[in-house]
């Protein structure tokens, strides 16, 4: 099995005395959405009231904090990075509630929806337009995932962050 793998299960298994269990996001829930890339971490979504337990609870597994906000976290031990984001607003609680336990190449496990993700991903590029990775990744999950999209709630993220004309652009590279 694979570093990534071994670390991610060993998270998963130490997250167990949250209240609602995180939410993998980033590269290895792209590929719960059928989506490949490239990862080198593991990004997880958690209930910003677990985020005190979560800390420590990594702490104890020997990483070491690198920085910690109200909105995120990132830890590294070694050469194995592992970040938060945390869910304090009603969207992100929502999406944290509502993810789903997903039969991945690693085992199950609770993943972000592909609209949620693709939220997360708008917002990213939004606050830091070089991002572009994060761009191609909602051509990923569009392309891969169109049929089952709520387009509705995919449309309202755009919306939130005033990208509704990128969507537009990114939707009509599919119907060229």
């Amino acid at each position: 099995m694979s570093r990534l793998a071994d670390q991610l299960k060993q998270a998963v298994a130490a997250f167990e005395a949250c209240r609602t269990p995180p939410a993998l996001i980033g590269g290895l829930a792209l590929a719960a959405h059928a989506v490949v890339r490239a990862t080198q971490d593991v990004d997880f979504l958690v209930d910003a009231d677990d985020a005190q337990l979560v800390h420590d609870t990594l702490i104890a597994l020997g990483y070491r904090c690198v920085h910690r906000s109200e909105d995120a976290a990132n830890y590294l031990r070694d050469d194995q990075g592992l970040d938060l984001l945390f869910a304090h607003r009603p969207i992100a609680r929502r999406l944290l509630n509502d993810a789903g336990e997903l039969a991945t190449a690693l085992g199950r496990l609770h993943v972000i929806s592909a609209e949620g993700l693709i939220g997360f991903k708008i917002q990213a590029f939004s606050n830091d337009p070089t991002r572009t990775r994060d761009l191609e990744d909602i051509r990923g999950l569009l392309r891969v995932q169109q049929e089952r999209l709520n387009m509705q709630e995919v449309r309202d993220y755009f919306a939130l962050f005033d990208k509704m004309a990128l969507l537009d652009e990114i939707l009509a590279e599919f119907t060229d």
